[in-house]
């Protein structure tokens, strides 16, 4: 079994994310955090983009994108941001959706609302 790691920020104990045989790409917990910073944006929409667009900055460091999803898991610090976060979320697939959990977890590091975990398969 081959892996390729993909780390941006070498101050964090773990990948970005992990290719396995060329093929499977498992994503570590993302979150929305303002580009340099260790901190969350105000506003829960600013958040969740920032974290979909991180999301899709490490599926591009695999040469993959947001189609090639097919499982994802949402961990939120309150579940009653459910609608808000999927607004925001839909705007990031032009198709199907992939298979997805939304969790409520509490206290997210940071202060974060919302943390995704993921899996993508390369076509």
């Amino acid at each position: 079994m081959s892996r390729e790691y993909f780390k941006s920020n070498p101050a964090f104990p773990f990948a970005d994310a992990i290719l396995v045989d060329g093929k499977t790409l498992y994503l570590s917990g993302r979150i929305g955090l303002v580009p340099g910073t260790l901190t969350v944006p105000e506003s829960v929409e600013d958040e969740a983009h920032l974290l979909m667009k991180d999301v899709q900055a490490v599926l591009g460091l695999a040469g993959m994108r947001m189609e090639q999803l097919v499982s994802v898991q949402i961990f939120a610090s309150d579940v009653s941001l459910w609608e808000r976060f999927n607004v925001v979320y839909r705007g990031y697939f032009s198709g199907e959706l992939p298979a997805r959990a939304f969790l409520g977890s509490g206290t997210l590091l940071f202060g974060a609302r919302f943390e995704l975990q993921a899996i993508a398969v390369k076509d």
